[in-house]
């Protein structure tokens, strides 16, 4: 059997070679230098050490090596891309978590196009489902800026959104059927196309945002739509967030479901994208204080979609509701527009520290969260830049802090607490979430007992007990561990 540096007690000694009968020598790690990459969230938070990753090919291969830990007292921690950002997905420091990596499974089983269905398996990478949909005429709607390693068991388990969910939804909406390996090793055989099915508790949608806490998905069938046959972009200069919602109001007025995405990006954002990578061009030369990114789409060529946009964002104009508009006369110049957004996480990377939030509000009070908690953000660190964008038309913000020029990466760090307490406050206030499409992992454990509902708390730990009543899978993830004396502890 491979060799690891990790010491082990007898137990896990058997259990790595038990492992090792099941998934073959190119399924199973133990030297640290080859389990790097799946301990270490992708920005670097969160290091840990794994014990072993293991590398199922198959389905049974999961059911096998999920009863294996659990009759060893092991504890999964399931990972697909690893493009977490909450710490869900790497293990702890203990050297005692296994990682179950789900990578090798990866094979695209059915896509039905009258159906309007696919059937992946969780290790699918995102951008090879898009194109395996597309090949067939078929889009699946899904977009995050980590579409290229991501993989759909993670999508689901965090049940993530992006940009296109003001129009098809967060992933939960995606989902028909799914095939989850349970605590036990059982395997749920939940995989189906229908669209209506009335027998029952809908199990699939515990499963979907349940952070690998309560099984293991290993494959799903996922909804495809028509390709659109129109497109129209547009980049839209406005004075404030309140503008924005009410241009969402009157574009959902005169096209309705045909709004694809609707995106806000403060100037301080729009600033450091442009800073950062110098090629790109601003569509508009006079630079407003936000801008809104908006695209529609429409499957018919019946109707001329460009001009009624084009219609729509001329009142929007007329009524002084807008400062300015750039309509994008290409797939090139929409492209160009949509590199600017979509860089956005990259230049706070290349800008340094930085602290993020993930919220969301209803959306008729976007505008009264960021009055409210952008000046409460320059009262703990003078001169600090919020960089504000994120999807209006689901009301999830990406309300994230850079650090200023005036202080040093340990002053603004050191004041992280303070600036996550404010944040989440102003969130309450309007009734908002602490997390829209992130999910929880080992970050926000401590909030969400602080802000969710304590009954809802209460169902949480009782479903989770009824799942995983030993704790065996993602322990310490999602929900705080109500006892953490022994590793052995269970959840009560």
């Amino acid at each position: 059997m491979p060799q690891s540096d990790t010491t082990t007690t007898p137990s896990f000694d058997d259990l790595l070679l038990r492992l090792l009968h099941i998934v073959g020598q190119q399924g199973l790690l133990t030297e640290s230098g080859d389990m790097t990459a799946y301990a270490l969230e992708h920005r670097g938070n969160y290091p840990g050490k794994a014990l072993a990753v293991v590398r199922p090919g198959s389905t049974e291969e999961v059911s096998q090596v999920v009863r294996a830990c659990a009759q060893s007292g092991a504890r999964l921690i399931p990972q697909g891309g690893n493009t977490g950002l909450v710490g869900g997905s790497t293990p702890d420091e203990s050297g005692l978590e296994i990682v179950l990596s789900l990578t090798r499974m990866n094979r695209i089983r059915e896509v039905n196009p009258q159906d309007n269905t696919m059937t992946v398996e969780a290790g699918c990478i995102l951008q090879n489902v898009q194109e395996a949909a597309a090949e067939k005429n078929r889009m699946f709607p899904l977009t995050l800026g980590s579409e290229g390693t991501a993989t759909i068991g993670g999508n689901l388990s965090t049940n993530a959104g992006g940009d296109q969910v003001i129009r098809y939804g967060n992933t939960r909406e995606q989902a028909l059927g799914l095939e989850v390996v349970l605590a036990d090793g059982r395997i749920w055989n939940g995989l189906s196309s229908l669209r209506k099915d009335n027998t029952g508790y809908d199990l699939k949608h515990l499963f979907i945002g349940g952070e690998g806490t309560l099984g293991i998905i290993t494959a799903a069938t996922i909804k495809l739509y028509p390709v659109p046959r129109q497109q129209a972009t547009a980049w839209i200069a406005i004075r404030n967030p309140a503008e924005a919602v009410s241009l969402l109001s009157l574009l959902r007025e005169n096209l309705g479901d045909r709004i694809t995405a609707f995106e806000i990006m403060a100037r301080e954002t729009v600033n450091l994208v442009l800073m950062h990578f110098p090629a790109m061009r601003e569509p508009l030369q006079e630079a407003a204080p936000w801008v809104i990114l908006a695209e529609v789409s429409e499957t018919s060529l019946r109707v001329p979609l460009q001009e009624e946009f084009e219609t729509v964002l001329a009142q929007a104009m007329e009524e002084d509701m807008v400062l300015d508009v750039a309509l994008a006369a290409s797939e090139q110049q929409s492209k160009s527009m949509w590199d600017i957004r979509s860089h956005i996480p990259e230049a706070q990377r290349k800008d340094g520290p930085s602290i993020k939030h993930d919220i969301s509000v209803p959306i008729s009070r976007i505008a009264e969260f960021v009055a409210a908690a952008g000046p409460a953000m320059n009262a703990i660190i003078p001169g600090i830049r919020c960089i504000t964008f994120g999807h209006v038309g689901d009301g999830n913000l990406h309300f994230n802090q850079s650090k200023p020029a005036s202080i040093s990466k340990e002053d603004f760090l050191a004041r992280e607490a303070a600036i996550h307490e404010v944040v989440h406050e102003a969130a309450a206030r309007v009734n908002g979430s602490i997390s829209a499409e992130h999910g929880i992992g080992r970050q926000k454990q401590d909030i969400l007992i602080r802000y969710k509902d304590p009954v809802a708390i209460s169902l949480m730990y009782s479903i989770k007990h009824a799942f995983d009543p030993n704790n065996t899978l993602n322990p310490g993830r999602l929900l705080p561990a109500r006892n953490t004396q022994s590793h052995s502890d269970k959840v009560e």
